[in-house]
């Protein structure tokens, strides 16, 4: 079974019990951003967390097996998904000012997509719902060699 048929047979078990991320995340044990991530095919899972998401979602062991699967992460165009998609006009926008102030903070290097979490929260606002999400990632400086 390869991670997009997995990540079919996932969504569709999760829209027939009905709970969202958070509420099957707490279940198995594991944040919601890295549990979706996985469940969509960009992460894998170890045996334990696979196994308990498939118990919770009614799912087969193959389910399981396949989320084990170490992934291959790729992006092959541009989305044209509005959301995805504004993620990458503020990168567009605001990756060399991050850039530029992480080198000042930190010196020449990188932070870690691997040493890496995130939360995604609702902020009330009476001018709208504000989106707050918060990255947190090790900073890995360059080898100079």
């Amino acid at each position: 079974m390869n991670k997009l048929e997995m990540t079919e047979k996932i969504m569709a078990a999760k829209s027939e019990i009905g709970l969202g991320w958070e509420a099957i995340a707490e279940q198995v044990g594991l944040s919601p951003v890295f549990l979706t991530s996985a469940c969509l095919g960009m992460n894998s899972l170890k045996p334990e967390f696979a196994d308990r998401l498939c118990q919770i979602l009614g799912l087969p062991a193959e389910i399981s097996s396949a989320l084990q699967a170490f992934p291959h992460k790729h992006w092959d165009q541009i989305p044209t998904d509005p959301v995805i998609y504004r993620f990458h006009e503020v990168i567009g926008v605001y990756g060399e000012t991050l850039k530029e102030l992480i080198h000042e903070k930190f010196g020449d290097g990188i932070m870690s997509a691997i040493d890496f979490s995130m939360e995604i929260d609702k902020e009330a606002n009476p001018a709208g719902d504000r989106v707050v999400i918060t990255m947190n990632g090790k900073f890995l400086p360059y080898k100079r060699w």
